[in-house]
């Protein structure tokens, strides 16, 4: 089994299923995550999908999704 951390390089998750948001924009600014064996979660650049992959566990993920849901981060979005 690989032994995964932060940085390493994204093209080394072989068997990586990537999947980006819906609300990624047609000049790909956007990340995307990929579910690894053990629950593990990993997110690249899709820009640069060879590059370094972020590792994430689980209860760090919850806690991204669960506090943008909330809005702790909407002061991070461009005003419209």
């Amino acid at each position: 089994m690989l032994k995964t951390y932060n940085g390493m390089p994204a093209a080394e998750l072989h068997g990586a299923r990537w999947h980006k948001s819906r609300r990624s924009n047609s000049q790909g600014n956007c990340v995307e995550v990929a579910e690894l064996p053990g629950g593990s979660v990993a997110m690249r650049n899709s820009r640069f999908p060879e590059g370094p992959a972020l590792i994430y566990s689980r209860p760090e993920i919850e806690a991204l999704i669960l506090g943008a849901k909330d809005g702790d981060f909407d002061h991070l979005i461009a005003p419209n």
